[in-house]
């Protein structure tokens, strides 16, 4: 289904990889905007305050994705797009996946960065509740009161979810509709007499 997406709700778990003494922890975290990103980060800077690195991906949307991977002082493409191949793989959205490396004083070279960070990336997504979310469509509903039981009768009918109403002689309701029925929807409210519909960004 193009409006289904998956992502996680809350942090994960901390997960820890080792190799050759270098430890590794690994974390996931649900974001929707580079401020959650940030502040995020900072909290694991604090956390870990003695570590070396702090690799990361994060990726942001839903229909229109961006996304980063960071290599924090590694090698070129060692770490951070490991990470982000983890978060492809398991085709998640609205995250941000870390991993935190404590040197052990022997180095892994290229290759065993490359496994380290995409094990740890994989250890914290594999600790994560991951969550099927739809994406939806949203509209701003106005009418006079005497359509009331007409328009709630449609609403209970199609099972859409009433975001905010103002009730009143004129009344005022936002909605949400998952995005494979917005079109239908959009035709019910449409032919109603003296109920005026029209799509909102949010």
């Amino acid at each position: 289904m193009d409006d289904i997406y998956k992502t996680i709700t809350k942090p994960s778990k901390e997960t820890l990889f080792k190799d050759k003494n270098s430890k590794f922890y690994g974390y996931a975290f649900p974001v929707n905007n580079e401020e959650n990103i940030k502040s995020s980060l900072e909290f694991l800077r604090k956390k870990h305050y003695s570590a070396r690195h702090f690799c990361y991906s994060w990726q942001l949307g839903v229909e229109s994705v961006r996304y980063r991977a960071n290599d924090d002082g590694e090698p070129t493409n060692s770490a951070g797009m490991p990470i982000y191949g983890q978060i492809q793989s398991f085709e998640l959205t609205n995250i941000l996946v870390v991993s935190v490396r404590y040197f052990g004083g022997t180095k892994l070279g290229v290759g065993g960065l490359i496994n380290a960070y995409r094990s740890s990336a994989r250890l914290a997504l594999e600790s994560s509740i991951i969550e099927e979310k739809t994406i939806d469509t949203y509209f701003q509903l106005n009418f006079e009161y005497e359509l009331m039981s007409k328009v709630l009768r449609i609403i209970k009918e199609n099972s859409i979810i009433i975001k905010n109403q103002k009730l009143d002689m004129n009344c005022e309701l936002i909605i949400s509709i998952r995005k494979s029925n917005a079109n239908k929807i959009f035709k019910i409210f449409k032919v109603l007499y003296k109920l005026k519909i029209k799509s909102l960004d949010i």
